[in-house]
């Protein structure tokens, strides 16, 4: 099959469209022709040489965790997606491929309503987006403040808080305002003064802060949330544990997966993609990701 993957580590230029072995279901799994797939910021830190442990760090080494598809092998032990179904998933470093094969645990149907390039980027940055939301504790009467909102992690953030009685406060670039507005957060521009100005729209005060975006966004939620406990970052992990407040790591399940496409199918969840490529222009779809102001997400399609 066809993969984009990497022979060695370094910039978007490494990403090829390799002939790899075509996987086979397993006990217990199923396998699907990918339809689409999400591009995430730890993709790029993968191809530039993050290792995970317990992982191999060998090559040639497929990228992608979050993909959309058709089941078309089924094994046995596996119930509940027969050949023809249409999931979505995630699945670690196989994603951007034609094929992948997973345990039925790591899989949900898709809507029908719901396109494949939405479908594709749907698990990873909801699956974070929904655990942070879970742990800061977040609900009616809140007041919660979004670092880089507009982004993946944040755009799902902002409606699942607002889909739990919270009020929004959302940082971004001015010209992602009015998309902040329509996603029911207040937005807010990042850079100097930013404390003051969300004192300015929130003067009860913010009860909770979730940083998607690293640097100064930490010290401002410092600066405006009293329980260090209801601070939580996806991003800057070293710094959360010199203040005390929360590294978030997503934790996955169909659980998760599940409510948020429930959210979905109630209209309460709209996910956004910016940009697609096809799957042989994957590097490019690195370049655009390691660029940063990419509003919500990015789709690589596979034909």
């Amino acid at each position: 099959m066809k993969a984009a993957a990497i022979n060695s580590v370094g910039g978007p230029e490494v990403v090829e469209l390799l002939d790899v072995e075509t996987p086979q279901a397993g006990p217990g799994q199923v396998r699907l022709r990918i339809r689409a797939a999400g591009i995430q910021p730890f993709d790029c830190a993968i191809r530039r040489g993050l290792t995970i442990p317990g992982v191999p760090a060998g090559f040639p080494r497929t990228i992608g965790n979050e993909f959309a598809g058709v089941v078309d092998q089924v094994s046995p032990g596996a119930a509940g997606f027969p050949v023809g179904t249409e999931a979505l998933g995630w699945a670690l470093l196989a994603g951007h491929a034609e094929y992948v094969v997973v345990p039925t645990d790591q899989l949900v149907r898709k809507p029908a309503s719901m396109p494949w390039d939405q479908a594709g980027v749907f698990s990873a940055s909801g699956q974070t987006a929904h655990t942070a939301v879970e742990q800061l504790k977040v609900g009616a009467g809140d007041t919660v403040l979004i670092h880089a909102a507009a982004g993946g992690v944040g755009t799902v953030a902002v409606q699942v808080a607002k889909a739990l009685g919270a009020t929004v406060i959302g940082t971004a670039a001015p010209r992602n305002h009015e998309y902040l507005r329509s996603l029911g957060a207040v937005p807010v521009a990042y850079g100097e003064g930013l404390t003051e100005r969300v004192q300015a729209l929130a003067p009860g005060g913010v009860t909770a802060a979730l940083d998607a975006i690293g640097g100064a966004a930490l010290d401002v939620s410092l600066e405006l949330v009293q329980d260090r406990q209801r601070i939580g970052t996806v991003v800057d992990f070293d710094r959360a544990g010199e203040y005390g407040v929360q590294a978030i790591s997503t934790q996955r399940s169909t659980a998760r997966l599940s409510a948020l496409t429930d959210l979905y199918e109630e209209g309460r969840l709209r996910i956004v993609v910016s940009r697609t490529y096809p799957l042989a222009r994957a590097a490019e779809a690195h370049r655009e990701m390691e660029g940063g102001h990419v509003r919500g997400k990015i789709a690589l399609l596979v034909d």
